[in-house]
């Protein structure tokens, strides 16, 4: 399983973060899949998120709002194209068809120009800048048509932008959903300007009455001078001054006019739409969570606590075993855990004395079933002190290694007690002989029960 390589993975990890800020879920099965499953502590939190998303319904309302989005988008482009169109009514109706050209730009291109420099000018300011832009707003929509307010779509929103704010990628990628607006926007209103002005008759001309008439032929000429490098032609003076003068000039100021929409509206928006795309695919690989927060910290800890043991039956020549440690203080919790370990049907568990203490008691066969629910047991509390009884008479084996180093990197201190056959000198040097041996020799072991517990009570 690889670690987060989508911004979708990445997303899911950070909500189940922002989810736990109010209390952690009950993750010890998901944790031990996951460490299972995965071969790094990357891998290991995604797939852990993974896992808790499917249960709380993360996943589904992930799934929900990617549905969602592109219907929103297009309702969004459908507004901005009927808004575009109706500012410009006068291209495509009317008794009179007069085209007032200045008043049809500025209705055109006021708003666009507008939130272009809007968006130019928070490209260096702080992310709320971009709060009221289309790509905001769209992601907004969507959170609330795909899971409303009582949903969890709004926790994968936060996440989402916290991710992108962190690779540095929010204006760019908020940037690249309202050019795509703006520049289908665009292309359907020069489609319908074309369409218009190629079967009727329409007169294009300027109205003032404070400014001089030579103003609009040097704004003509100044507006007309990028189009004409597109091959868009532009009226002369004569044209501007008497736009009636002849249908030639009824035909430059028409082309003039799209020229100006295509070169100020259309090109501006693709041209930064494709390089918000670019910056995109530069920083894509910085959406990733930050593992170096206290949470993920934890939580790799806690992944290294579940790793399992080396084999531990040393051949001559071979390195010793590596001591055993357990949790810290600090991650640990005031319970007491009582493990009897593959003891003999006959000897009854747990002795009375651990029954008073509060002990909480589990009695382990050696089955995987029987080890796997008492590790997820103190996976999930975390105990301060565990005994563990072990049948004295017994030989102890690399099973009965395992389980000791599984128990003793889940609690705070563990101890053996050796049950059964206890005056038994041979036995008791036996076991604590292999405890030695083991790596083990750092543990408690004794055969009477009263000074285990003595400085536990």
């Amino acid at each position: 399983m690889a670690p987060p390589s989508s911004f979708q993975d990445a997303t899911l990890t950070e909500a189940v973060r922002l989810i736990e800020e109010a209390g952690p879920l009950d993750d010890p099965e998901a944790l031990r899949e996951a460490a299972r499953l995965a071969p790094d502590p990357a891998a290991r939190i995604a797939e852990r998120a993974r896992l808790l998303a499917g249960r709380t319904g993360l996943t589904a309302e992930l799934s929900r709002a990617r549905a969602w989005a592109p219907w929103v988008l297009l309702g969004l482009v459908a507004v901005i194209v009927i808004a575009g169109l109706s500012l410009a009514g006068n291209v495509l109706g009317g008794s009179e068809r007069r085209i007032n050209v200045v008043v049809a730009l500025a209705s055109l291109l006021g708003l666009h120009l507008v939130t272009l420099l809007l968006w130019l000018l928070g490209l260096m300011a702080s992310p709320r800048a971009f709060n009221t832009s289309f790509g905001w707003i769209w992601m907004a929509l969507t959170a609330r048509v795909a899971g409303g307010r009582r949903g969890q779509v709004p926790v994968l929103l936060r996440a989402a932008t916290r991710l992108l704010g962190q690779a540095r990628l929010l204006p760019w990628a908020l940037g690249f959903v309202s050019h795509a607006v703006w520049a289908l926007s665009f292309a359907v209103v020069i489609a319908a300007l074309l369409f218009a002005l190629a079967f009727r008759h329409y007169t294009l001309d300027w109205e003032t009455t404070i400014l001089d008439p030579s103003f609009f032929v040097h704004a003509v000429q100044w507006l007309g001078h990028v189009p004409a490098r597109l091959g868009f032609p532009v009226p002369d003076a004569e044209a501007v001054l008497s736009p009636l003068a002849a249908a030639s000039g009824q035909r430059d100021w028409a082309l003039w006019f799209t020229g100006c929409i295509v070169v100020y509206g259309l090109l501006p928006r693709m041209s930064f739409g494709l390089l918000c795309a670019a910056v995109w695919r530069m920083r894509s690989k910085a959406l990733a969570p930050d593992l170096s927060l206290p949470y993920y910290r934890k939580l790799i800890a806690r992944f290294d606590a579940l790793a399992p043991p080396h084999i531990v039956d040393a051949d001559p020549g071979q390195p010793p075993h590596p001591a055993a440690h357990g949790l810290a203080p600090g991650d640990t919790t005031e319970t007491l855990m009582a493990v009897g370990f593959e003891l003999p049907d006959e000897l009854p568990w747990p002795p009375a004395a651990l029954e008073m203490l509060g002990a909480r008691a589990m009695r382990v066969d050696g089955s995987a079933t029987a080890r796997r629910q008492l590790l997820d047991t103190l996976a999930r509390l975390r105990p301060r002190r565990v005994l563990v009884g072990c049948h004295a008479g017994s030989s102890p084996d690399r099973g009965t290694e395992r389980f000791l180093r599984d128990v003793l990197a889940l609690c705070g201190e563990c101890r053996l007690w050796l049950i059964g056959n206890a005056q038994n000198d041979e036995a008791r040097g036996r076991w604590h002989a292999w405890l030695a041996d083991a790596g083990l020799g750092t543990l408690t072991a004794g055969d009477a029960l009263e000074p285990m517990l003595h400085d536990w009570t």
